[in-house]
C-alpha cells in the first residue's frame, strides 16, 4: 500500500472508546500468553461459560476452548508461529459489552495463517471476557 494511502485510511478510522481501548488490552494480553506458550494465560480472557463456534463444530466453556488449543502449546512456545489481532470493526451493545470483529494473525511457524473472528465481550468482575468466539 502506498503511503499516502495508508495514512488517509488510519486518519479515517474512528478512534477507539476507553471500552474498546480496554478490550484491545485484554486482547493483547491474550495473544501474548500464545506467544510466550502459556496456555492459561492465552485462556486468560475466556468466560468460564464461553462459546466457541469454528467450522468442525461448538465447543462450551474455558476448559474445552483451552483443550482444543493444547496440543499447540508445546516447548515454552506456540507452534503455530506468533500471534496478533488486528480489529476491523466494534460494535458497542450496552455499558458491559463490546462486539469485535477482527482478522487473527499467525506468523512464523510452519506456515503463515490468517482468518477472521467475531467476538462478543462481557466486562465481568474479572475484566472484559469472550462470552462467544466465532472464529474462522
Amino acid at each position: 500500500m502506498r503511503p499516502l494511502i495508508a495514512l488517509a485510511l488510519l486518519a479515517a478510522a474512528p478512534a477507539l472508546s476507553g471500552a474498546q481501548k480496554e478490550v484491545m488490552t485484554a486482547m493483547e494480553a491474550s495473544a501474548a500468553g500464545w506467544n510466550a506458550g502459556d496456555l492459561a494465560r492465552f485462556v486468560a480472557i475466556y468466560a468460564d461459560d464461553a462459546t466457541f463456534v469454528a467450522k468442525d463444530g461448538v465447543l462450551r466453556g474455558k476448559a474445552a476452548i483451552a483443550e482444543r488449543y493444547q496440543p499447540s502449546f508445546t516447548g515454552g512456545g506456540n507452534s503455530r508461529g506468533r500471534l496478533a489481532f488486528e480489529p476491523v470493526a466494534f460494535r458497542t451493545l450496552g455499558p458491559a459489552q463490546q462486539l469485535l470483529i477482527a482478522r487473527w494473525k499467525l506468523t512464523g511457524g510452519s506456515r503463515e495463517e490468517s482468518g477472521m473472528t467475531t467476538l462478543l465481550l462481557e466486562r465481568r468482575p474479572a475484566g472484559w471476557r469472550i462470552v462467544a468466539d466465532h472464529s474462522s
